[in-house]
């Protein structure tokens, strides 16, 4: 049996934001602030499509935004992660659930011929309408209080792990690497033989720490990471077990 991995995508597997780099983009590499002031919290996608809108009517197109996308860095570590993982790929699935969307995840791991290592990725949905402007849509609906609306992280993962157990795929463990809020939630359902795996100094690993503070325990290990290679470190552990 393999051990599944699952990856947050923006502040891990890239060392920045998507959605925000982005704006590099639009003229002076700021938005207009009447087009800022319009986020509502728990509405990011449909603040991101107002975006796409914007840097489309102001000319900016695909490839343009695939340049800027591609020119993001990677995380610390990250590219000697997925060699590993690629070498020892009999013992892991992989799959990516992330709040970016699946156009600006393809370009970044297509250039690094990184995507084909990614059994699935979850996000939400992207694309070019017929006057070049990019569109996305919110990923599903969910009824999870704790989680932006577009997106409930593990929602999607028990989803995906039931239809692999219906498929006769079972997995020895879950190892969740992620850095952000959204990834809370998910890591909560994990149970003892799973291990989270939050990037050290980032909203999940101060979360974990304040939860643990105030008699939250964790079911999984925490095992916190600063660079792939940590993480690598851990995977060939959990491989010898």
């Amino acid at each position: 049996m393999k051990i599944l991995l699952v990856f947050d995508f923006d502040n891990t597997i890239i060392d920045d934001n998507s959605d925000t780099w982005i704006v590099q983009c639009a003229p002076d590499q700021k938005l207009p602030i009447e087009l800022k002031n319009s986020y509502q919290k728990g509405f990011w996608t449909e603040f991101m499509d107002r975006v796409f809108k914007y840097l489309g009517d102001e000319g900016v197109r695909e490839d343009e935004m695939k340049r800027t996308m591609t020119s993001i860095p990677f995380s610390p570590g990250m590219m000697e992660l997925f060699n590993f993982i690629r070498k020892n790929k009999d013992k892991f699935d992989c799959i990516i659930i992330s709040d970016s969307n699946s156009v600006f995840i393809d370009w970044i791991l297509e250039a690094t011929s990184f995507r084909d290592m990614f059994d699935r990725v979850f996000t939400n949905p992207a694309a070019f309408d017929s006057n070049g402007h990019l569109t996305v849509e919110n990923y599903h609906a969910h009824s999870c209080d704790r989680c932006p609306k577009n997106l409930c992280k593990n929602v999607v993962l028990v989803e995906f792990i039931d239809k692999q157990l219906q498929q006769g795929v079972n997995y020895t463990r879950i190892v969740y690497i992620g850095d952000g809020g959204n990834d809370v939630c998910p890591v909560t359902f994990l149970k003892k033989n799973d291990v989270t795996m939050p990037r050290k100094g980032y909203t999940l690993q101060k979360t974990l720490s304040r939860m643990s503070w105030n008699c939250q325990p964790m079911d999984s290990s925490v095992v916190v990471w600063s660079s792939g290679v940590d993480i690598i470190s851990h995977l060939q552990f959990l491989i010898k077990e």
